[in-house]
């Protein structure tokens, strides 16, 4: 049996692989992973370590692998919800995230947000105090490490945000997840389509001005105090714009796509947003200008190297988005998820598909 680098060999000796290098030929490809058919995008993946972790689609069905990917187990089959954001604190505990009624056809389940204590064999509906939430688009798992009487503690919190058509909900615990209330942020953005913190103070929410897309302008929300105030740190100047989902590779470099919905094919110019301030500040970059690009999800393994996924194709950058290059990485890829494996890192995007990558070093 021939090895990898036989198999390329001969394959560029009969020139079915033309224009390639032997560097490029040989660096590792994202592998399509076994998974259930679905008719459109999935959501969210998400890995607890390298081998463990869960995703969920539109049909309210929650797959698991212990295998790290080869292979999936369907674990929830729940008509009428959507799974739109999943995550898990450990193997054990895990939130799931529902879009809700009345923006998807369908969608008949009104909780918003379910729990697992038993790696997601059964699920429960959270109460969350305060206004009521709709739907959910985003969950954000943080981990601050504290030290107790000299012991090494984690203090964990959770949010879950939504949702996309509106309206603004943020619910967050602070106590692991047992505890939750609610705040309505739609006097700062219309929308919340992601949520991410880079500490126990700084973090950011991707939303919209507007639930009206023709009025819409893409907005990133900024807090320096945990939740307790967000402030607008970007506005952007174009109709038909939101934004979408992001990625901060550091504290200081984030990295956020904005997805266009103009008709107009002569706006064809498709951005994302840049920081390198820690999100003080925001600048426009270019993708691509195809008016047939839709962006979605995106990840970096550091300050240079990451991806958007996107439609008809994905995108690769290796210089911090100065330029990027279309790469096969699957379909509406709305999530990129960077896990620890080894020495190095599995990458894993999820759309129509799933699919991996892995990096050594």
């Amino acid at each position: 049996m021939m090895d990898r680098r036989q198999v390329l060999a001969a394959g560029m000796a009969m020139g079915a692989l033309p224009g390639l290098s032997w560097a490029q030929a040989l660096e590792p490809a994202w592998i399509k992973l076994p998974t259930e058919p679905y008719r459109g995008k999935q959501d969210d993946v998400v890995f607890v370590n390298a081998l463990t972790g869960w995703y969920g689609n539109g049909a309210g069905k929650l797959f698991k692998t212990t295998d790290g990917g080869q292979s999936w187990t369907q674990i929830l089959d729940r008509p009428g919800t959507f799974v739109r954001a999943v995550g898990f604190v450990d193997a054990d505990l895990g939130f799931l995230g529902n879009i809700g009624p009345d923006y998807f056809p369908g969608v008949t389940d009104a909780t918003p947000l379910y729990r697992t204590r038993d790696g997601g064999a059964s699920w429960d509906a959270v109460t969350i105090e305060g206004p009521a939430v709709t739907g959910i688009c985003a969950i954000d798992v943080h981990k601050a490490s504290f030290i107790n009487a000299g012991v090494l503690g984690h203090r964990v919190t959770i949010r879950a945000g939504g949702r996309v058509g509106g309206p603004a909900l943020l619910a967050t615990s602070r106590d692991g997840g047992e505890a939750w209330t609610s705040e309505d942020l739609s006097a700062l953005t219309a929308m919340i389509l992601d949520v991410h913190f880079v500490d126990e103070r700084i973090g950011f929410i991707c939303g919209a001005s507007d639930t009206n897309v023709e009025q819409s302008h893409a907005v990133i929300l900024r807090t320096a105090d945990g939740g307790r105030t967000w402030a607008r740190v970007y506005e952007g100047s174009r109709p038909f714009e939101l934004t979408w989902k992001m990625a901060f590779p550091t504290e200081s470099t984030g990295y956020v796509t904005l997805q266009s919905y103009n008709p107009d094919t002569t706006v064809s110019q498709r951005v994302f947003a840049k920081t390198t301030d820690g999100g003080l500040t925001w600048s426009e970059l270019p993708l691509i200008d195809n008016a047939a690009v839709r962006e979605f999800g995106i990840g970096f393994v550091d300050e240079n190297r990451g991806w958007i996924g996107a439609v008809p194709n994905g995108f690769e950058t290796r210089d911090g988005g100065a330029t990027w290059a279309p790469v096969a990485m699957g379909l509406a890829v709305n999530k990129v998820r960077i896990v620890p494996n080894g020495d190095g890192v599995a990458v894993f995007g999820i759309g129509v598909e799933l699919h991996r990558l892995d990096l050594p070093g």
